[in-house]
């Protein structure tokens, strides 16, 4: 009974660490409800009237969520810089409450000071924010001069809580972060396993939901990668071990990604390739609905669980015989070892098992783990022989300084510009609809800036803050009707739903948007200031915010949506052509290079990419055709993505091994991947573009005769082609949305 408790309580852990990738969501709620409730504490027991309780609570709140900086040193200084501009700002707000035209212009200047900050990184960011924040707290209270005593006291308090719950509490260090985030990645990689083996099983019925687990289970992974990456350099020792980490990481994932394709190809889907997995919908291919029906089908799925047992065992966790013997077991397969008899589809997929159980012996080794060598089979020695060689080749090199914009086509300083015009608008038409309540229009306009680029971004943005909004007051009139005159149980309810607006931040802006104007319904109960039109109001001050906004967007230094993707399209273009040229070069026999940094760069330019286009593919958009082009060509350069990665990937594993040699031949016969990434950039980024993508043969029929090598040796090309071949079809395929014109190879 308690093995299968235990059980229950590590399946229960794994799926909250999977959901919230190293509890960085839970562990931020957790450290501003914990800030806001401290707060309140202190002020109650030193007598503080109920206008500065609310003070000292919105204090806590914004010095804990506005320190973004990930050394406690660096977080430090920036929380004691943040005091005497929280005072300031306080002040200023204060001093001139009756003087409204000057209040104006300064708190547009202000507004105007604190964007432009952003340019000076995270330090610059969270000043910013607390400079902004702290004025916009004076005018909800109606902070006057002679408050500033108490006001002070207020303020003080609400940093020290912060501070305490930052340092003390709940601390958060980049060593405890990539810590979780790891954990993470084992519980991501684990639930992929698990549906990777639901896939195996499932009939023609539940085909298309077990790919779709599948899909979803790839995507969590290299979430939960990227965000590993982010973190390294400040969570490990030294570059050199940051760098294997995340070469390590990636090596999990791309074998990960690569179980679940060779999974579908068993099942009978030969023509299988990348769609399957990252095209939004795509279903089972018709030659994969049936599960797979050999002998050798248990001991693959016997093989799976042993190997999410070795994913999920903790790095710290010393291995024993029966871990041993799953582990070489498992990396027998690599080398054709005990490979059951079965059809060539499936043997792959447990040489795919073999080459995932290798990545996560490698990603242990890379985070220390304890190591216990007195079983290893010879093939398992053979794995930590070639682990041994990649590690010894590492090299830290420096980035190349990027030249950046200056003046107006600087971000931080048109988006400073915006912001101001924008906040202009706000006022005069918040005062129009409320002479007391104006600055909701203010502070929408600030926010929908927050974190977007372009015209599209705003208008959705603003879009979801009026939808949470809405939602948010008939929440806050019910909640105001049912505790509204109990004052600690209003703020018990408010410390919830700023839990939950933290919480729920990262995943739906909409929802986050729904918990504070509930809270802020309570917040009005306990300032007794409280009416159903205020509510309303709030309403129509979201919505002029957003459309001050978007109007300063729009015309004010505008950012379309278009120029802002294809930008960034050009960008995931440019590194994909360098992945590829830098990978065929060493495959052909050049000299190293740093391929996985260059595929953490392309899943980077991704991932902006991707959210750069939600504009477009927003449900509410109605351009449908551009919707369902914009998430094809994302589909695409996912699957080029992929490929980019695992031929980064493969080419610093074969190119360790002694019996593998390079290939020149490759260099000449993948050179029309090259030329059609360059004809598409150019057809993206250049208006009159008449650069044409071309077409032909298949690479391998590309490659011509090669010379006979000694036995015992082989070449690289039988472990590259199908990528390489893919990465032609998948980049060939960008033509079509694209609307670049093609044409027959000459070669």
């Amino acid at each position: 009974m308690r093995a299968a408790e235990e059980t229950v309580r590590t399946r229960l852990r794994d799926r909250v660490a999977a959901s919230d990738p190293g509890l960085l969501r839970l562990a931020a709620a957790l450290r501003t409800v914990g800030s806001i409730a401290l707060a309140v504490t202190v002020l109650a027991v030193l007598g503080t009237d109920l206008p500065h309780l609310v003070t000292g609570a919105l204090v806590a709140m914004v010095s804990t969520f506005a320190i973004r900086e990930k050394q406690r040193s660096e977080q430090a200084v920036t929380l004691a810089l943040g005091l005497p501009v929280a005072l300031a700002s306080m002040t200023l707000a204060s001093l001139l409450h009756h003087r409204v035209l000057a209040g104006d212009l300064v708190f547009v200047l202000l507004i105007f000071c604190a964007v432009y900050g952003r340019r000076f990184g995270d330090r610059g960011t969270g000043l910013g924010l607390i400079g902004f924040q702290m004025y916009f707290v004076a005018l909800f209270v109606g902070a006057t001069p002679g408050q500033l005593p108490e006001l002070y006291t207020s303020v003080a308090v609400g940093f020290g809580c912060s501070a305490l719950m930052r340092f003390a509490v709940i601390p958060e260090t980049p060593v405890g972060v990539l810590e979780r985030l790891r954990a993470a990645f084992r519980a991501r990689m684990a639930q992929l396993l698990d549906a990777q083996i639901e896939l195996l099983d499932a009939g023609p019925e539940e085909a298309d939901r077990a790919l779709r687990r599948v899909r979803e289970g790839t995507a969590r992974l290299h979430e939960t990668a990227l965000l590993i990456q982010g973190r390294l350099s400040d969570g490990t020792a030294d570059e050199a071990v940051a760098r294997l980490v995340q070469r390590r990481i990636a090596d999990a994932e791309i074998a990960a990604e690569r179980l679940g394709l060779s999974l579908l190809r068993a099942r009978g889907a030969e023509r299988v390739d990348t769609l399957a997995l990252h095209l939004p919908g795509a279903p089972v291919p018709s030659g994969g609905r049936q599960p797979v029906r050999e002998e050798a089908t248990e001991t693959l799925r016997r093989d799976l669980d042993a190997l999410r047992v070795l994913v999920l065992r903790p790095v710290e966790a010393a291995g024993g015989t029966g871990v041993a013997q799953l582990r070489n077991r498992l990396l027998g397969y690599r080398d054709e070892e005990n490979v059951p008899v079965a059809s060539p589809a499936v043997q792959d997929a447990f040489r795919a098992v073999g080459e995932t159980a290798r990545a996560v012996l490698g990603l242990r080794i890379a985070l220390g783990g304890a190591q216990d060598e007195s079983n290893d089979s010879p093939a398992t020695a053979r794995s930590r022989e070639e682990l041994d060689a990649e590690d010894a080749v590492l090299d830290a090199d420096e980035e190349e300084a990027k030249e950046e914009p200056t003046g107006l086509e600087r971000r931080t300083t048109r988006a400073a510009v915006q912001v101001a015009v924008g906040s202009l608008l706000a006022m005069v038409g918040g005062e129009l609809l409320s002479r007391d309540r104006w600055y909701w229009a203010v502070l929408t306009c600030w926010i929908v800036f927050l974190n977007t680029a372009s015209t599209g971004e705003i208008l959705v943005k603003g879009s979801r803050r009026l939808l949470g909004t809405v939602l948010g007051v008939l929440a806050g009139i019910v909640l105001a009707g049912a505790v509204g005159h109990h004052t600690w149980t209003a703020f018990a309810v408010v410390l919830l739903c700023v839990f939950a607006m933290f919480y729920s931040a990262p995943l739906s802006y909409t929802l986050s948007s729904f918990f504070v104007t509930a809270a802020l319904g309570l917040l009005y109960t306990l300032l007794h200031t409280y009416s159903l039109s205020v509510l309303v109001l709030r309403i129509g001050e979201t919505a002029l915010g957003a459309v001050c906004g978007v109007i300063a967007a729009a015309f004010v230094l505008p950012v379309q949506t278009d120029r802002r993707t294809n930008d960034l399209l050009a960008t995931v273009l440019r590194r994909l052509r360098e992945v590829t040229d830098s990978a065929v070069e060493q495959l052909s026999g050049g000299p190293p290079g740093e391929l996985m940094d260059q595929a953490r760069d392309l899943d980077q330019a991704l991932a902006d990419l991707r959210a750069a286009v939600q504009p477009l593919t927003h449900p509410a958009t109605p351009l449908r055709a551009r919707k369902e082009t914009a998430r094809y060509v994302v589909a695409l350069l996912e699957t080029c993505a992929y490929h980019a990665r695992t031929l980064a990937a493969t080419t610093e594993l074969l190119l360790s091994r002694p019996s593998i040699v390079p290939d020149p031949r490759l260099r000449a016969a993948t050179g029309r991947i090259g030329r059609n990434l360059e004809a598409i950039t150019a057809h993206v980024t250049e208006e009159h573009a008449d650069a044409a993508i071309e077409t032909g043969p298949s690479i391998a029929s590309l490659l011509g005769p090669s010379t006979p090598l000694p036995p015992g040796q082989g070449r690289v090309t039988d472990h590259v082609l199908r990528h390489l071949q893919r990465l032609d079809e998948a980049v060939t395929g960008l033509a079509r949305p694209l609307d670049v014109p093609v044409k027959a190879s000459e070669g």
